[in-house]
């Protein structure tokens, strides 16, 4: 791919790596490609990041044909490693899918990101437990309204130097169990990133905060009973000797940190149940010491334990709100191979050239 380069004729000054927080600080440049019918992928850039020049009736503003992934880059000895971009790729070619957009293949996706983690490269910190945030979205810009799938698209890559996603960073959160809004439903886009599924999710998290939870678990859509997901993580339940999380049936993200745990606890020889699991039964186990530990999985994360659970009042404490051995454990070894401190026995780490 021939990517055209423009520098910002002014450098921002890098944030302190030690207050970084999530997402509040972006580079000095960003990754931008355009699509039509006529001519597909073209005119990839690197320009200087700046607002995006949109017209008013750009479908996107109208009909939120839009997604976007997350993923990390890190820096370790002199070298720059992604973890699973390819991943990534192949859930965003099912997201725009799902959404009618044009098709960004692995390869394109890849080459864009690794192009402008490159040029970038001193963006990404290195104090321990930074990274640096990587968001390529793409979105609708055919002007008019009509509701029909775009005729021209647009995809950009912005980079994001982040600390802990939560404030508690790897230490137990409290979760609020939602019973009154739904997130998703098989057949919906519940299994697409997409920013709808995230808009439709504030006024439950926007609840939980207001009573001193951190995140939202919802339940499925249908029966409101079963466990699916936090608001931006999988989640995953260590009850009696079995690790519990919801199945792929069209509801729950695909997360590429939680397909990661799954293999590894099962190189580690824990069963692994990705089945339907009822709240009720959940704090149930909670009550009388059967679960063992709860944490949640995702790319801004990594792994968060969950310490509360909050059901209709019904208030659990889990492994005395302290982070669980397995959680820690799992904690480590995703985090050593996506900073190459140990050995890549699976290829889950790219180098970045």
């Amino acid at each position: 791919m021939e990517i055209k380069v423009t520098r910002a004729s002014v450098l921002k000054e890098k944030p302190d790596q030690n207050t970084l927080g999530f997402g509040s600080y972006f580079s000095d440049h960003m990754f931008v490609m355009d699509w039509n019918e006529a001519e597909g992928w073209h005119n990839a850039q690197i320009t200087p990041y700046a607002p995006i020049p949109m017209d008013p009736a750009s479908m996107v503003l109208h009909y939120a044909q839009e997604t976007f992934e997350g993923l990390k880059a890190y820096k370790n000895d002199g070298k720059i490693f992604l973890f699973r971009p390819e991943m990534n790729a192949q859930r965003l070619m099912k997201s725009n899918e799902r959404l009618c957009m044009a098709q960004l293949e692995e390869e394109l996706f890849v080459e864009a990101v690794e192009a402008i983690v490159s040029y970038e490269e001193d963006w990404i910190p290195t104090n321990e437990g930074t990274s640096l945030y990587i968001r390529p979205f793409c979105f609708a810009t055919e002007v008019g309204v009509g509701v029909h799938p775009s005729k021209s698209y647009k995809f950009i890559i912005v980079l994001s130097p982040v600390g802990a996603y939560y404030p508690e960073g790897v230490n137990p959160v409290k979760i609020y169990v939602e019973d009154e809004y739904v997130r998703a439903v098989v057949g919906g886009t519940g299994f697409a990133k997409c920013g709808g599924n995230y808009a439709a999710s504030i006024a439950a998290q926007v609840k939980a905060e207001k009573l001193g939870y951190t995140q939202v678990l919802w339940l499925d859509g249908v029966h409101r009973k079963y466990v699916e997901e936090v608001g931006t993580m999988n989640a995953m339940f260590l009850i009696d000797d079995e690790i519990v999380t919801a199945p792929l049936e069209g509801s729950v993200l695909p997360g590429v940190t939680r397909d990661s745990c799954i293999a590894i606890l099962k190189e580690w020889g824990y069963t692994i149940s990705e089945r339907h699991l009822c709240i009720d039964d959940l704090m149930e186990y909670a009550q009388n010491g059967r679960l063992k530990e709860a944490f949640g999985t995702g790319t801004a994360a990594v792994i968060s334990p969950i310490g509360e659970l909050n059901y209709k009042g019904n208030i659990q404490i889990i492994n005395e709100f302290k982070i669980g051995t397995l959680t820690q454990r799992i904690y480590d070894e995703l985090t050593n191979i996506q900073w190459g401190n140990i050995e890549d026995t699976r290829n889950w780490r790219r180098e970045v050239k």
